[in-house]
């Protein structure tokens, strides 16, 4: 009679024993796989364009207005709620909350498999996952961008599907797509879990509203049509591959050849999968295909795209390992630490030769110009802004936004008639209310140069002139308004 009241006691005390333990290795191996994170003060792109964001919110920017881009607001947010926190100078914060996130998205798959395949499933999940999350050029791995906070949210919606959480399945279905768009794509096997269990009239409106209370809040926090236009609608130039295929596909296969590499302890175990009576849950199957179509999905198919095949693929191997003999588990997380201890060792001594030329021009940019200065970048290193401490002179911090160039387009669809509709009228406007004391053309022959540009062009021979030239970027001054007008440029 006293057995019955005892008997839930047994499991947690067992399961309170097992995080125990397995935590501190996760948070162990999360850490050391992102040493080379704070390395350097930033990675790529990306961050810098977030970074440069954050400032201009806790300007009074207003996202999707004054501060664009085709990325969903939660990312940005973070960003600045960091900054008002530890300050806006360094991104170490942001790459604390990186291994956090890192370490969560472990966890959330060790939990998924120890449910189903039991403690040791659990363990191996996690920690293959940590090993191959930094498979891939450190400047795609290493940031702290979208995808590494997108992954917890695709690996907490499994967790609640799984557990028929419904409600809240839905709301990290919101929650990754609110971080990227592509993190939306985990609603497919979500979908099939609902629909397998047999709960599509109860469950059904659960998911609904978990996951179309956040993104309409999201929408009501910002600008609806802006937050429309910016994240769904205003990207079809974007997504193309016209006038770049070869450049595409190269990058393509590139980057899967890098995963592939870093993965080489996981695919054996996948592939056995596949050809096994026994396979894995169709969900499984169906978040990699998913995430694959997401990799697919805009046709650029760069690197940190591929993180989000990461975490199926981690669970997948760990399905087939575990009715494995103990020397195939033990081969495959070894080949897996092997892998990783590379990439690591890539992300602590490969050169960065963009950062040090970003580096300098912001150099030049606090040399020549005062704090309260706006500056006009022409480029696709919006870090340039956030390293020297200015203020871009437009909401468009990037080249890409107004041309069409987009990371490495190098065929003829870039150009002023490729840009975001509406978007050079808009720049025009802020070139003459907020005229650039200094502009650095920093194209370099690209094919959104200067010279290429007729509206670009006018400006640059109506008010300014030549200064100064740095590893091929031109830097020209505003010309005085006339004798004795002020000048905007400190030499």
């Amino acid at each position: 009679m006293l057995a019955a009241p005892l008997a839930p006691a047994r499991p947690v005390v067992t399961r309170t024993a097992y995080w125990t333990r397995l935590l501190p290795l996760l948070t162990a191996l999360a850490c050391a796989t992102r040493v080379p994170s704070f390395a350097r003060p930033l990675w790529n792109p990306d961050e810098g364009f977030l970074a440069v964001q954050a400032r201009l919110l806790a300007q009074g920017g207003q996202l999707y207005d004054t501060v664009v881009d085709r990325k969903p607001p939660l990312l940005p947010w973070l960003y600045q709620a960091a900054f008002a926190l530890c300050g806006s100078g360094s991104l170490t914060p942001l790459r604390v909350l990186a291994v956090l996130a890192q370490l969560l998205t472990a966890a959330l798959l060790a939990s998924l498999a120890r449910r189903r395949w039991g403690d040791r499933a659990g363990r191996t999940a996690g920690v293959l996952y940590l090993l191959v999350s930094v498979g891939l050029n450190p400047e795609d791995a290493q940031a702290a961008t979208f995808e590494v906070f997108m992954l917890p949210w695709t690996a907490a919606a499994l967790w609640c599907a799984d557990r028929g959480r419904w409600g809240a399945a839905g709301a990290a279905v919101a929650a990754a797509f609110l971080t990227k768009q592509t993190g939306g794509a985990v609603l497919l096997p979500v979908a099939w879990l609902l629909h397998r269990r047999g709960g599509t009239r109860a469950g059904l409106p659960r998911l609904a509203a978990g996951f179309t209370a956040p993104v309409l809040g999201a929408a009501l926090l910002t600008d609806p049509a802006g937050f429309l236009f910016w994240t769904v609608t205003g990207s079809a130039a974007y997504a193309t591959v016209s006038g770049s295929e070869l450049h595409v596909l190269a990058r393509a296969l590139t980057n899967t050849a890098i995963l592939g590499a870093a993965s080489a302890g996981l695919l054996p175990p996948v592939v056995r999968a596949l050809r096994t009576v026994r396979a894995p849950a169709a969900e499984l199957w169906l978040w990699l295909a998913s995430s694959a179509g997401a990799v697919l999905l805009g046709c650029h198919f760069f690197g940190h795209y591929y993180l989000q095949l990461t975490p199926p693929l981690a669970l997948l191997a760990t399905a087939a390992l575990h009715v494995l003999p103990q020397e195939r588990h033990l081969a495959a997380v070894l080949t897996s630490a092997g892998a990783c201890t590379l990439f690591v060792a890539w992300g602590l001594l490969a050169p960065r030769p963009e950062l040090a030329h970003a580096e300098r021009l912001a150099g030049a940019l606090a040399h020549r110009t005062a704090p309260a200065d706006r500056v006009l970048v022409w480029g696709i290193h919006p870090e340039t802004y956030w390293l020297a401490g200015r203020t871009p002179a437009t909401r468009y911090l990037t080249a890409g936004l107004l041309t069409n160039y987009s990371g490495g387009r190098d065929g003829p669809r870039v150009g002023e008639r490729y840009a975001v509709a509406g978007a050079w009228p808009v720049f025009r406007r802020e070139m003459t209310a907020h005229a650039p004391a200094l502009v650095i053309d920093d194209s370099r022959g690209e094919p959104y140069a200067a010279d290429r540009l007729p509206t670009l062009r006018r400006l640059l021979a109506a008010d300014y002139a030549e200064v100064a030239r740095i590893d091929g970027a031109i830097l020209y001054a505003r010309v005085p308004a006339g004798p004795g007008g002020p000048s905007a440029v400190r030499h």
